[in-house]
């Protein structure tokens, strides 16, 4: 199985509100594009700093993690961000990561926008259960 890679658009949140309030304008929204490597063995989003940088996402907090190589470090966690995948958005955290370090898509945000991988075609899609709109578990007793 090679690498799953798939575009992932990310948005300022703070931005976006303050542009809806009318407080900014449209065209100041921080939102950059990217390719980002879909990670089923991640638990959630990780960027690379200078794009956590351009997006002015603030540091809310340091976390322990565990690296690829097994090893335990600190890392940033940043807030304020919307990610899009296929037309489907969600606001989430992300851990920073050092400079060209790839982005990292995990379990977190593909259940978040319902999401499922297709490792054999290499490829991300809409779970075809729900194809319209993400659908969220919530099991709850009544």
């Amino acid at each position: 199985m090679g690498k799953v890679m798939n575009r992932v658009t990310f948005i300022n949140s703070v931005d976006r509100e303050l542009a809806l309030r009318g407080m900014l304008p449209r065209q100041e929204v921080r939102t950059e594009a990217h390719d980002g490597l879909v990670d089923t063995g991640a638990t959630t989003l990780a960027i690379p700093k200078d794009l956590a940088d351009r997006l002015g996402c603030r540091v809310i907090g340091t976390r322990k993690v565990r690296m690829a190589d097994g090893r335990l470090a600190d890392a940033d966690l940043v807030g304020g961000l919307t990610i899009e995948i296929l037309g489907r958005e969600m606001t989430c955290d992300a851990f920073v990561l050092p400079v060209g370090a790839p982005i990292l898509i995990g379990q977190i945000p593909l259940e978040g926008l319902d999401l499922i991988v297709d490792p054999r075609n290499r490829e991300v899609r809409v779970n075809p259960e729900h194809p319209d709109a993400p659908v969220y578990e919530l099991y709850v007793a009544a």
